[in-house]
């Protein structure tokens, strides 16, 4: 682990493997921070912040450094997207065409706001001048998730050390490899000692100790919403600044004027990347009821038609789940449905075709036959899985649309310009994509609404996040 610029072994000499999830086979062994691993870290992330050595740092110097990171990671792409798909399972061309370039240009996207934040003038009486100075927060608990490991940690790295702050970042304990490689690379740019400090471990110790400690300002998390509810509760104590990142089942409406192939390649896509893991895929796809078998069977053609197995094969489409545990809950999920009454057109099971057997494989799954109430529609599975189900009308998609307690994402399918911006001012949702979906830029806000967190990364909208706005006033 990275702490203070020096590369660490855990106090308690613990370590944790971490296996490919296509193979089951072990990949390393990494240090398992704890409790006293994160105070060193906290500690020295604090002392960085508060001697200035960040902070203080110029503008245009945090900016040359996070040019640097980028030109670095675009430098080892192809390195980390192979150590991104070892790791996650997540299928090579995936991780080298699509997490790799966007992590670059986030860092590079914040590099550009570094020399403009600023402060305002502000008219008040003419006695006073009063003028306002945009700060960073101070040190910054970042956990981040394991379905895009490196770009998620550059998600969060890149507006936190553009504004001036220090962080202690967690990677999740299923994919800490790219998170570490990042460290090297953030340390080759010329990282001064403390500012970043990278801490693998558990939830339950080391992301436990990041949030209740005293030290840290602000905690930013992308994860589950059970998690998320969780360092609510364990922030409103100290009223740390906190911004959360969670879970979706985000509606993918396809009107009956919508382009068919079009709307089946975007459903494809919204629900079969990443193998699903996602937190803003279309899983459920809402199809207006004279379309829906339609639809419903040639999304089912092509999704057979997608190759599942070796994530370095290029042909691969989809690749495994990330850990065993999630293959479990997966499937556990997959029963659910059937047992509701929900009918898998293709899938619905694990796949342990030969070669694939000891990797965590579902096959991509498509249920027809689908109710809003149903478990398999409320809840969020976070695989290959996608659930079909009619709507009557644009009421009827808007109502069943936003019947969820989640309000991440959702997608729009029509030909109809007045319809696509009525139902998008309609949906509850942090993001709306009209006949696409699954785009994304640095430059475009993301996050939820509801149970799908609060505040917003990417874009100008992060650097609120990561900032502090002072008032002063001087008499003239």
């Amino acid at each position: 682990m990275l702490i203070d610029g020096k590369w660490v072994e855990a106090a308690s000499g613990k370590t944790f493997e971490t296996p490919n999830p296509a193979t089951g086979e072990v990949l390393a062994r990494v240090a398992e921070a704890g409790p006293e691993d994160v105070e060193r870290a906290v500690r020295a992330a604090r002392r960085a912040f508060d001697d200035g050595r960040w902070p203080h740092t110029a503008p245009p110097e945090r900016e040359r450094f996070l040019l640097k990171v980028a030109d670095l990671i675009e430098a080892h792409a192809d390195e980390l997207a192979q150590l991104e798909t070892l790791d996650n399972g997540k299928p090579f061309m995936e991780s080298r065409h699509v997490d790799i370039p966007a992590a670059a240009a986030t860092f590079r996207y914040y590099a550009g706001w570094v020399t403009k934040l600023y402060g305002e003038t502000n008219p008040s009486d003419e006695a006073y001048f009063n003028f306002t100075l945009r700060e960073p927060v101070g040190v910054c608990g970042q956990i981040i998730p394991w379905n895009f490991p490196l770009l998620m940690a550059a998600w969060k790295l890149g507006p936190a050390l553009a504004c001036g702050n220090t962080s202690v970042l967690k990677p999740a304990e299923q994919t800490p490899l790219t998170a570490l490689r990042l460290g090297e690379l953030l340390l080759e740019a010329g990282l001064p000692e403390g500012v970043v400090n990278i801490v693998p471990g558990f939830g339950e110790t080391a992301g436990r100790a990041i949030v209740r400690h005293p030290m840290v300002d602000k905690i930013a998390f992308t994860g589950s919403t059970e998690v998320g509810k969780e360092i609510h509760r364990e922030t409103s104590a100290t009223l740390k600044r906190v911004s959360l990142e969670l879970g979706g089942k985000s509606p993918n409406i396809v009107f009956g004027d919508a382009d068919t192939e079009a709307a089946v390649q975007g459903a494809l896509l919204g629900v079969f990347f990443c193998a699903g893991q996602v937190c803003c895929a279309g899983t459920r796809l809402f199809v207006e009821q004279q379309m829906h078998d339609e639809i419903a069977q040639k999304l089912a053609k092509s999704a057979e038609g997608m190759k599942q197995g070796n994530p370095f094969d290029p042909d691969t489409r989809v690749g495994p789940l990330v850990s065993k545990e999630q293959l479990e809950r997966v499937t556990g999920y997959l029963e659910i449905g059937k047992k509701e009454g929900a009918k898998p057109l293709i899938g619905g099971e694990r796949n342990t075709a030969k070669g694939l057997e000891k990797g965590y494989f579902v096959k991509p799954t498509v249920f027809t036959g689908v109710r809003n109430d149903m478990k398999i529609a409320r809840e969020e599975i976070f695989g290959p899985v996608v659930s079909v189900i009619p709507f009557k009308d644009e009421h009827d998609a808007v109502l069943q649309g936003n019947d969820t307690t989640y309000g991440l994402a959702a997608g729009i399918w029509t030909r109809d310009v007045s319809k696509a911006h009525r139902v998008a001012r309609a949906l509850r949702a942090g993001t709306v994509w009209i006949n696409c979906y699954n785009v994304f830029d640095p430059a475009a806000p993301f996050g939820g609404y509801k149970e799908s967190g609060y505040g917003r990364e990417l874009g100008r909208y992060a650097l609120d996040l990561y900032t502090q706005v002072k008032s002063v006033w001087l008499k003239v």
